[in-house]
C-alpha cells in the first residue's frame, strides 16, 4: 500500500460509562492509564441538545481510551453502556513483559479476582484480561517473539485461511496449540 493509505495509529476508542469516577479510578488508579484530557461539552446531537463529559486515558503511543457520561438520565439510558457480557467483545492492548506483569500486580493489589480477571495462554501470545466497572473486558497482550517474527507469513495466508474457513474447513491452524 502507498504511504498514507492506512491510518497511522488509533487516536482513541470511545465508550459510555454510567459512573465516570468509578471508571477513572479503575483506569487511572488501578491500571495506571493517566487521565490526559477531560472535555465538558454541550452540543446539538441527534436532534436534541445533549450535555456530557468526555474523558481520555492515555496509552504509550499517545492514543487513548475515552469514555462519555451524560448529564441527563434520559440521554444516559439512550446512549449508555450496552456491552454484551461475552469474552469475545473486548479491547486488546499490546504490552511488553514488564508492563504485563505490572498490570497483573496492580489488578491483584486492587483486590480484583476471578472471574473479573483471568489469564489465557493462546500460544502465539499471553493475555491478561480484566473486567472494568462498566462490564467491558480489557486485554493486555504480550506477543510471543516468534509470532512477531512470523507476522508477514501469516499476513500472506490471511485471505486463503479465511476462505478455507468460510467454505467449511474448520481445521485448526494455530501451530502453538
Amino acid at each position: 500500500m502507498a504511504k498514507g493509505s492506512l491510518p497511522s495509529r488509533l487516536h482513541h476508542t470511545a465508550y459510555v460509562t454510567r459512573d465516570m469516577e468509578a471508571t477513572r479510578k479503575f483506569y487511572e488508579d488501578v491500571l495506571g492509564l493517566p487521565l490526559v484530557a477531560t472535555w465538558c461539552e454541550k452540543d446539538m446531537l441527534f436532534g436534541a441538545e445533549r450535555t456530557y463529559i468526555h474523558c481520555f486515558f492515555g496509552l504509550g503511543d499517545n492514543s487513548a481510551l475515552a469514555f462519555f457520561q451524560f448529564a441527563s438520565p434520559e440521554d444516559q439510558d439512550l446512549f449508555g453502556p450496552k456491552i454484551p457480557s461475552s469474552p469475545f467483545n473486548h479491547i486488546a492492548l499490546n504490552v511488553d513483559a514488564e508492563t504485563q506483569q505490572a498490570m497483573e500486580e496492580r489488578i491483584a493489589a486492587a483486590g480484583i479476582e476471578e472471574p473479573r480477571t483471568y489469564v489465557l495462554e493462546h500460544g502465539y501470545c499471553r493475555s491478561v484480561y480484566v473486567v472494568d466497572p462498566n462490564g467491558m473486558i480489557v486485554e493486555f497482550v504480550l506477543d510471543l517473539p516468534e509470532a512477531t517474527e512470523r507476522a508477514d507469513e501469516w499476513r500472506g495466508k490471511a485471505h486463503s485461511e479465511l476462505k478455507r474457513w468460510l467454505e467449511g474447513d474448520y481445521t485448526n491452524n494455530n501451530v502453538y496449540r
